[in-house]
C-alpha cells in the first residue's frame, strides 16, 4: 500500500490525553509518525497527502459486545454483514458473543469464527467464549482451551449464572488464565418474563416488569465472589442508580471490576417505549429517567469505563409482535458513534472522555493493541465530520436486521472514512 498522510485533522487520542491539531502518517498498515501540528515536514514524494479540512481523526472504535447470527441464525446477521455495519459506523474491532448455534463453548467453534473473520478481511473480529456449557449455567465450559484458541473473555451473554458455586468456579478457573469474566447482573426470579422496568409507566401500559433492584441484588453477589476469588469481572451493562452505588463501593475496596453500559441505556428511557414500540425493547429493559441520568454521570466520572453498542439483530418477524412477546435487542454498530457524540454536543461529557469509552478503555481491558494513535500502533482509524447532521433511517442501515431504536432520530457526527490496518474499509 502506498504510504498516506492525513493532515489538518483534529486529533483526539485518549490514550495519550491529546485533543488538538494533528497529522498522521500510515505506512504498511501501521502508524509511522504522529505530529501534534496540522502538517508534517520532510515527507517523501511517494506519500499520498490527504488534507482532512479539520475533520475529527480518532482511533477505530472497539465494541466488546456484539451479537451476530453466525453460526446458526444467519438470517438475523452474518459475520460479514456485521463487519460491514461496523466499518460504516467507524467500529474497527468487535467481540462477538458466544450464544450462537452451536454455542461457542469449545475451541472448534472459536476457530471457526477466527477463520471466517480472516476470510472476510474487513474489521478485526474476536470471539468471547461461553462461561458454561451451552450458556446454561450448569457446567463450566473449556475456558482454558478457548483462551488458548483466542477468546478474549468468557460470558454467558444475556443469561445470568444463577448457581453461585458454578460462578465461583468460573471465576477461579478464569483467574488462572487472567481471563476476564463478563456477567449480566440480573436476579433471574425477579426478572423472569419481564418486558419493562417496574414503575408507574409499566403499570399503566400493562407490561410484565422487573424492579430495578434486581440488578443490584445480583451485582452484590458477583462483587462478593470477586472479593473471594480475586478474578477480573466485567459487569455487563450497568443501567440503574442502585447498582452504581454497589459498584462504587466495590471499586472503593480495590476489586478488579470494570463496568460497561450500552448506548441504548444512555440515550433512551422507559418512556421511549411509547405506544408499545418494540424496537425499544432491549435487555436489560429501558430504565427510568433518573437511572439514565445516573448512568450518564457515571460515564462522566469514570465509574463506568466502557460503552458498548449491545448490537443484537432481530428480524421484523421477531419484532412486529405484541410488546411482551417481541424479541429483545437492537442493532447498534452504525449508530454507536453519532449517538455517543450527542453527549459532547450537549456539553455533558468532554469529547476525549467519550471517545475513551469506546477506544483505549476497552482495548486496555482486553489487552488489544488497538484504541490509540501512536507510532507503531495498528492504523485502525476513523475520520469523522463531528458536526454533520445525520437522520437515522433504519431501512438504510447495513445490518441485515433493521431493529434500531434510533430510527428517525436526528444526530450529529458522520463517519467519512474507516481504516483497518491502513486499508480503507469504508468511505462515505
Amino acid at each position: 500500500m502506498r504510504p498516506v498522510a492525513f493532515t489538518n485533522v483534529r486529533l483526539v487520542d485518549p490514550a495519550s490525553g491529546y485533543d488538538g491539531p494533528g497529522a498522521v502518517v500510515i505506512t504498511e498498515g501501521v502508524i509511522a509518525d504522529v505530529a501534534h501540528a496540522p502538517t508534517l515536514g520532510g515527507l517523501s514524494a511517494d506519500v499520498e497527502v490527504v488534507d482532512a479540512g479539520g475533520a475529527l481523526l480518532i482511533p477505530g472504535l472497539v465494541d466488546i459486545r456484539v451479537k451476530t447470527g453466525e453460526p446458526g441464525a444467519e438470517p438475523k446477521e452474518t459475520l460479514k454483514s456485521a463487519a460491514l455495519a461496523a466499518a460504516a459506523g467507524g467500529v474497527t474491532t468487535i467481540v462477538v458473543q458466544p450464544d450462537t448455534h452451536p454455542v461457542m463453548d469449545e475451541p472448534a467453534v472459536v476457530d471457526f469464527i477466527l477463520r471466517r473473520a480472516r476470510d472476510i478481511e474487513l474489521v478485526n473480529v474476536y470471539p468471547a467464549g461461553a462461561a458454561t456449557k451451552g450458556c446454561e449455567g450448569k457446567r463450566m465450559a473449556e475456558i482454558g482451551l478457548m483462551h488458548e484458541a483466542g477468546c478474549l473473555y468468557v460470558t454467558d451473554a444475556d443469561r445470568p449464572i444463577v448457581d453461585s458455586k458454578v460462578f465461583q468456579r468460573v471465576l477461579s478457573y478464569a483467574k488462572a488464565f487472567n481471563t476476564p469474566v463478563a456477567h449480566r447482573p440480573a436476579d433471574p426470579w425477579l426478572s423472569a418474563g419481564a418486558a419493562a422496568t417496574s414503575g408507574e409507566f409499566a403499570a399503566r401500559m400493562g407490561l410484565p416488569s422487573v424492579p430495578a433492584i434486581a440488578e443490584r441484588i445480583m451485582l452484590e453477589r458477583d462483587l462478593a465472589l470477586v472479593e473471594l476469588t480475586g478474578a477480573r469481572l466485567i459487569v455487563d451493562q450497568v443501567t440503574t442508580a442502585g447498582a452504581l452505588e454497589s459498584l462504587r463501593r466495590g471499586l472503593g475496596r480495590g476489586l478488579p471490576v470494570t463496568a460497561t453500559t450500552s448506548i441504548n441505556h444512555l440515550s433512551f428511557n422507559e418512556i421511549d417505549i411509547g405506544d408499545y414500540r418494540t424496537f425499544c425493547k432491549v435487555d436489560p429493559p429501558l430504565r427510568s429517567e433518573d437511572d439514565r441520568q445516573a448512568v450518564i454521570d457515571a460515564i462522566a466520572s469514570g465509574l463506568i469505563q466502557v460503552v458498548v453498542s449491545a448490537h443484537a439483530p432481530a428480524p421484523a418477524e421477531d419484532k412486529r409482535l405484541p410488546y411482551d412477546e417481541a424479541a429483545p435487542g437492537a442493532v447498534g454498530l452504525q449508530t454507536l458513534l453519532p449517538a455517543l457524540l450527542a453527549f459532547h454536543h450537549e456539553g455533558r461529557i468532554p469529547l476525549i472522555d467519550l471517545i475513551r469509552t469506546v477506544t483505549s478503555a476497552p482495548a486496555t481491558l482486553l489487552g488489544l493493541p488497538a484504541g490509540r494513535i501512536a507510532k507503531g500502533a495498528p492504523a485502525d482509524l476513523v475520520l469523522c465530520d463531528l458536526n454533520a447532521p445525520v437522520v437515522i433511517d433504519a431501512d438504510k442501515l447495513v445490518s441485515k436486521s433493521k431493529n434500531s431504536p434510533f430510527d428517525g432520530r436526528r444526530l450529529q457526527g458522520r463517519v467519512l472514512q474507516t481504516l483497518v490496518d491502513g486499508r480503507t474499509v469504508y468511505r462515505a
